[in-house]
């Protein structure tokens, strides 16, 4: 079956870097969208950044211009590079894996993705 794995989450302070990778498994994994989500406490989970099979990105207002999505088909890995971090990015983040193959609009909503990774906290304090 599907797996999604993130990792890269830890404590970083205000204007640092952190990068988070997902590493998908039990399917072909360029064909399909890949997204990353971010929930922090007391909030619903929100949509920071997706890439398509066909490597066209998409960003959150609230972090485009500072996040950076890429991915490595051979390693079957997407990433989420964070640049200049705001204590606001404090949260969990998911990575999801699109419902439908090689589809040519982004999913936005949650249902629209049908395999989720366990999560990786990224804190941002002083």
């Amino acid at each position: 079956q599907v797996q999604l794995v993130e990792s890269g989450g830890g404590l970083a302070q205000p204007g640092g870097s952190l990068r988070l990778s997902c590493a998908a498994s039990g399917s072909i994994f360029s064909i399909f969208t890949m997204g990353w989500y971010r929930q922090a406490p007391g909030k619903q989970r929100e949509l920071v950044a997706t890439i398509l099979s066909g490597g066209s990105t998409t960003y959150s207002d609230s972090v485009q211009g500072r996040f950076t999505i890429s991915r490595d088909n051979t390693k079957n890995t997407v990433y989420l590079q964070m640049n200049a971090l705001k204590p606001d990015d404090t949260a969990v983040y998911y990575c999801a894996r699109d419902r439908i193959v090689s589809r040519m609009v982004v999913p936005t909503t949650e249902s629209g993705y049908d395999h989720w990774g366990q999560g990786t906290q990224v804190t941002v304090s002083p």
